[in-house]
């Protein structure tokens, strides 16, 4: 007889090389401040953080989420409609609106609810556009929808405006993709998919999860970052990567964000922000805004670690961001490499399917605005030996047992 407890991860390829190899990438404690981290009670340098700017252990973050504490506790204990909307959360929406110029934005609890939100605008005769290297909380966003789904190749334009004069012309259409790919470090072509949406009469919706708050003369992301500040129909995107917290953010014309507030049913079902990522979060924008210096250092710093990795001859692909991924290949080649470069004294990200194509693996590095010109030298000092040197046997994980799961 049959048992949904029967499960295994015996289809992952990734799984089967932890398996076979020993090494275990995935759920090992870390403790990060200042771009290093204690794993296993070593200190190591932290560089797999998406917190780019550095503001998650930023003292005055800190400060303003302990007085939220204080203030208002820590939980809401319920959803936005019922009883879970503090002052702080119209005070930090006020101000990404109008951050990012638009009329109105909500803010959710996670960024994956964020994503979700959006099922409640496909209907059953819409049609969705999406980019095949979307996060995976687009993707199931999508999937939760009632529209018709079309994947188009990855940043791959001339498909997309394929798919786009095949499709039936009288349909809602909406082009859904990431601002910055969070495991290749690349950027969407947004002038081309403003230029596809137009003259399709479609609409844009761009996650900017991981370029809100880095790209952009004053951080404003991908759109800024291109100068087509306004481009975009509608945001997504998160508070736990440039912003030092958590929460998701949804904002664009404020009848659709008032209406996505009461049809969504990631957000009427979910306990709201708490009081501490609601201050965090206001304290991270006014830093963002008030210190640009952070952006301009992290991404010095990634275009310094991009041509170090070239000259030890590494591929990093298309990357143009803090995101910089190492391919690697195969899987058990990719989790020995990232056994290596912790043993040199360095924390990456072991990434797999299916964050990124089978038989595709990278170690995904990210730098932080904190890191030193030290920092930077040690991590390619880091890859260089990993060249040169066998795996030593594995460290294993002193604090979990668990199994791995998807990187996105």
């Amino acid at each position: 007889m049959a048992d949904v407890f029967e499960k295994d991860l015996s289809s992952s390829t990734f799984f089967q090389a932890m398996v076979r190899t020993g090494i275990r990438p995935f759920y090992r404690s870390t403790h990060t401040h200042d771009g290093e981290t204690l794993v296993d009670g070593r200190s190591v340098i932290m560089a797999g953080s998406n917190d780019y700017l550095g503001l998650s252990t930023d003292p005055r973050v800190i400060a303003a989420a302990a007085d939220a504490v204080r203030r208002y506790g820590t939980s809401c204990s319920g959803a936005r409609t019922l009883n879970g909307t503090l002052p702080l959360h119209g005070e930090l929406e006020a101000r990404l609106a109008n951050f990012l110029g638009t009329e109105a934005a909500a803010v959710v609890t996670t960024g994956f609810q964020a994503n979700l939100a959006i099922a409640a605008l496909l209907g059953k005769d819409d049609i969705v556009f999406s980019d095949m290297a979307n996060h995976a909380s687009l993707v199931d966003g999508l999937r939760l929808g009632a529209a018709r789904r079309v994947l188009y190749r990855h940043s791959d334009m001339d498909h997309l405006a394929e798919l786009l004069t095949e499709a039936d012309p009288d349909a809602a259409k909406v082009i859904v993709t990431d601002g910055m790919f969070s495991m290749g470090g690349d950027l969407c072509h947004l002038p081309e998919l403003t230029a596809l949406a137009r003259r399709h009469h479609a609409r844009l919706i761009v996650d900017g999860a991981h370029d809100i708050g880095l790209l952009g003369a004053r951080g404003r992301g991908v759109a800024e970052h291109f100068g087509m500040h306004g481009a975009i129909d509608f945001h997504t995107g998160t508070l736990s990567k440039c912003f030092g917290s958590t929460g998701g953010i949804l904002a664009g014309p404020a009848h659709v964000v008032d209406y996505l507030r009461h049809a969504a049913r990631s957000i009427l079902f979910s306990a709201s922000m708490p009081p501490a990522a609601l201050a965090a979060g206001v304290a991270a924008l006014d830093i963002i805004e008030s210190e640009p210096w952070r952006r301009d250092r992290v991404l010095n710093l990634a275009e310094r670690l991009r041509n170090g990795l070239a000259l030890l001859g590494y591929d990093t692909g298309q990357s143009v961001t803090p995101v910089v991924p190492v391919r690697i290949g195969e899987a058990a080649d990719c989790a020995r490499m990232w056994q290596k470069l912790l043993d040199e004294g360095v924390f990456t990200n072991a990434i797999g399917a299916p964050g990124v194509p089978e038989g595709q693996c990278v170690i995904r590095v990210a730098v932080q605005a904190t890191h030193t010109d030290d920092h930077l030298a040690r991590i390619l000092d880091a890859f260089a030996a990993a060249r040169r040197r066998p795996v030593a046997g594995p460290r294993s994980p002193q604090t979990t047992d668990q199994e791995p799961v998807s990187a996105r």
